[in-house]
């Protein structure tokens, strides 16, 4: 019994990770820009499809197409964010959101025209049924142990990014005041523009992983968006790592009700996401404030 809880723990932490990489963009951007974007969900499945585009074109798997996929996804962003959604932005928080959910609605119409509405799915290989023995009785899947791991490895590259570089120093300058920033040299809409690409990248990451995870579809996006803001509100708005936290307590809480029966899964991950708005409604690491 004690292991099959422990195995169900560690279950839920490794699925943490996958929301994590989920909600650091949607976390970046609004931490950056106060901006909520609504087509974020949408952008991760784009990101799926585009990687199956690229592989069945050049014939790479899915993590060879992440040289592809990536930098593809950020100039997107880059030039999204500078010919479009830059002109919306202001005191007015309505304007972009209402611009991002017409966004969601194009991708998820424009990718049912391409791609039908069939699921589809990416192929990895031996490493998404493969696991790794921890304990006696406890083993996990060498994928899902993967997929966290990258999912550290993006959140410690960020905070090393931020606090550690020139640009990285802009970007928090723009966050706290874009006027007292511009007025030391700091271009906001570029800022912007590097923002939403960074942003996008790291969607892109989690549209390929969670590719490989599951089956996807051009209505997926809105559900993706979900365990994004549900998991950047647990671990605080604008806080990297608090979405790492907030990413494990919904995976945990997730694992735990699919324990107890199969299909309290996904309800106990929205309880808990309740819980803590209800009791700590700033999150558990908040880092930004009002303005």
């Amino acid at each position: 019994m004690l292991a099959e809880w422990t195995n169900t723990i560690v279950q839920g932490v490794l699925l943490g990770g996958l929301y994590a990489l989920f909600a650091t963009g949607l976390s970046l951007v609004f931490g950056i820009m106060r901006m909520v974007n609504i087509a974020h969900g949408d952008f991760i499945v784009l990101a799926a499809y585009v990687a199956l585009v690229v592989g069945y074109a050049l014939g790479l798997g899915p993590f060879a197409a992440l040289v592809a996929v990536v930098p593809a996804m950020a100039l997107l962003g880059y030039v999204l964010q500078r010919g479009v959604i830059n002109r919306t932005l202001g005191s007015d928080m309505l304007a972009p959101l209402q611009l991002t959910f017409g966004l969601s609605i194009l991708l998820q119409n424009g990718l049912l025209e391409i791609f039908s509405a069939d699921s589809k799915r990416l192929h990895a290989g031996t490493i998404e049924v493969a696991s790794v023995p921890l304990a006696k009785g406890v083993a996990v899947g060498a994928y899902p142990l993967t997929i966290f791991l990258v999912a550290v490895c993006v959140l410690g590259s960020l905070q090393l990014f931020f606090t550690r570089t020139s640009l990285g120093r802009a970007f928090r300058a723009t966050s706290d005041d874009e006027t007292i920033a511009a007025l030391m040299g700091v271009e906001g809409r570029h800022i912007y523009g590097l923002a939403m690409a960074l942003a996008l990248a790291v969607a892109a990451v989690a549209g390929v992983m969670i590719a490989v995870r599951t089956s996807f579809a051009p209505s997926d996006g809105p559900a993706r968006l979900l365990y994004a803001f549900e998991a950047v509100i647990i671990g605080g708005m604008g806080s990297l790592w608090g979405t790492l936290a907030g990413g494990i307590v919904l995976g945990v809480a997730q694992s735990v009700g699919s324990e107890l029966d199969t299909g309290w899964g996904i309800l106990a991950g929205h309880l808990a996401f309740l819980g803590i708005l209800v009791f700590r409604p700033t999150g558990l690491f908040p880092k930004t404030r009002d303005r």
